[in-house]
């Protein structure tokens, strides 16, 4: 009978200090689990459920959270507190032989530090333990949540033929990872071959990834349904894998709003919750309540958290190019940064002090990260429209730096000619329609301040002049990617709303 989710975790965890101390052998390297760099809910369960699977095969399976500058322990409760909620709710009550524990920043913290690895804590232990090679730690792994690896390994070419390798932000100069699956619901990059050596190669469009790896689970004959009770044995395996599904259940719910999101849920969703629902006691069937506390905790969790947080917490970002039919050669791709959050513009503006102060936070985020745009993506419930879900979508473009030419190689205002591409391209698509802050009743005075100070003027309507603002909402519930059109941006910041009454979930991609 395989062990319980927590005592796998614990076990995983002592491989990975073997394995970078050199005490395992080089017939037995463990392999690394490792979900997306915003690691969001599904990003980490999908890597969690995957890797306790995985450990049933003769290869040691390690999750590893991508977080390079959050240590598990506290921080990472703090930063990350609908996991742990997620995570309380599948092991309690507590299993024979498990100690219970609580969600306060002590108890939570002390099990988190003694279960889990982040991309912190993997750098901070090579440093004291650099193990028994003098070169770089060369790692097996799978992705989740995401199908390419950011970084080149400096052995990629010799090694790009049979399994891809990469590496990751915040283990880049010391740990080499050759990919050997993924697992996966974003678009593919093209970064992994078609073909045998890599297993499993699932991606597909799905609302959550924890879908998808409940099917693959399936398909290797991993993850069964329930047999019959007949012995106290099988009754205590059932009661394991009724705790990883009521966690892979809570990412698939949060992904998919309860699966009411009509944009986002997919088959793949509908049967992974089917299966999993399958695995829970009759007393227990009740994920809309799973929905709820999960759902709750993460609504709540920007409260504990500084400006800079919240914008990094669900954090993407991507390179475009140039798609002119014909470019100049001084054109260059720009950076796009995106940041999901469940609370609206005004409440991150009240947060900051002030709009002035939040516009500041932006600007100082994406010159960290050498952006060209910056975007805000708002997701929550609208006591002005009774209750109606609400979108808004601040985007700003910054001035300067490399971002210079605008993509006809001429020298019009690159912040026009972005504005008036966007415009151009999206104004129809996502039905674009004058904003409002819809998250107070009786705050006109607080969107002419945010008007005001974001784009320099109150007339939320204007819409060209030496400098274009730009102020919508729209009834379309997602923007998907390839309806940013946006490159070589001026100085400029440009606020929209999207709402629909069909899906509450952040995530816009």
């Amino acid at each position: 009978m395989p062990p319980s989710l927590l005592k796998t975790l614990r076990t995983a965890l002592q491989t990975h200090h073997r394995f970078i101390t050199g005490a395992l052998s080089h017939a037995e390297p463990p392999i690394y689990v490792i979900g997306n760099p915003s690691a969001d809910l599904d990003s980490i369960i999908s890597a969690v459920v995957y890797a306790y699977f995985g450990n049933l095969t003769a290869r040691q399976h390690i999750p590893l959270i991508n977080l390079p500058n959050v240590p598990s322990g506290p921080e990472l409760y703090r930063l990350r507190p609908e996991f742990v909620k997620a995570l309380h709710l599948s092991t309690h009550p507590a299993l024979d032989g498990e100690q219970a524990w609580d969600e306060t920043p002590e108890s939570a913290g002390a099990l988190l530090r003694d279960h889990f690895l982040t991309v912190a804590d993997f750098a901070a232990q090579l440093k004291i333990n650099p193990g028994s090679t003098s070169g770089r730690l060369q790692a097996d792994a799978v992705l989740v949540d995401w199908n390419a690896l950011p970084m080149a390994s400096p052995s990629a070419a010799q090694q790009q033929q049979q399994h891809p390798k990469g590496c990751i932000p915040g283990l880049e100069t010391a740990v080499d990872f050759t990919v050997l699956g993924c697992v996966d619901h974003h678009i593919d990059e093209g970064f992994l071959p078609r073909g045998p050596q890599i297993k499993p190669l699932e991606i597909h469009t799905a609302g959550s990834c924890a879908s998808l790896v409940a099917h693959t689970l399936q398909s290797l004959n991993l993850w069964r349904d329930n047999p019959p009770l007949n012995d106290p044995q099988t009754q205590q395996q059932q009661q394991q894998q009724a705790q990883l599904a009521l966690l892979a259940l809570s990412a698939i719910l949060i992904d998919t709003t309860n699966l009411t999101s009509k944009d986002k849920v997919t088959p793949w969703d509908t049967h992974a919750v089917e299966f999993l629902t399958r695995q829970l006691s009759p007393n227990n069937k009740n994920t809309t309540n799973l929905y709820n506390q999960v759902h709750q905790t993460k609504q709540n969790s920007l409260n504990l958290l500084t400006v800079n947080e919240i914008l990094d917490r669900d954090y993407k970002q991507w390179t475009e190019t140039p798609s002119s039919s014909n470019p100049s050669p001084n054109s260059k791709p720009v950076e796009i940064g995106f940041c999901s959050m469940v609370k609206s513009l005004p409440w991150i503006i009240r947060k900051a002090g002030n709009a002035r102060s939040f516009l500041d936070a932006v600007e100082g985020f994406a010159r960290a990260r050498d952006l060209g745009i910056v975007v805000v993506m708002t997701a929550f419930s609208s006591p002005v429209k009774g209750g109606e879900f609400t979108r808004e979508l601040f985007v700003v473009a910054l001035e300067g730096g490399r971002h210079t030419t605008n993509i006809n190689g001429n020298n019009d205002d690159v912040a026009t000619t972005a504005l008036k591409h966007f415009v151009d391209q999206a104004e129809e698509k996502l039905s674009l329609q004058p904003w409002a802050a819809l998250d107070v009743v009786d705050r006109q005075d607080q969107e002419e301040e945010i008007a005001r100070s974001l784009c320099g003027n109150t007339n939320i309507n204007k819409q060209m002049g030496s400098t274009p603002h730009f102020l919508f909402t729209s009834n379309v519930s997602q923007l998907p990617r390839h309806v940013y059109p946006f490159y070589s941006p001026g100085s400029q910041v440009q606020l929209s709303e999207m709402k629909s009454s069909k899906e509450k979930e952040d995530n816009a991609i």
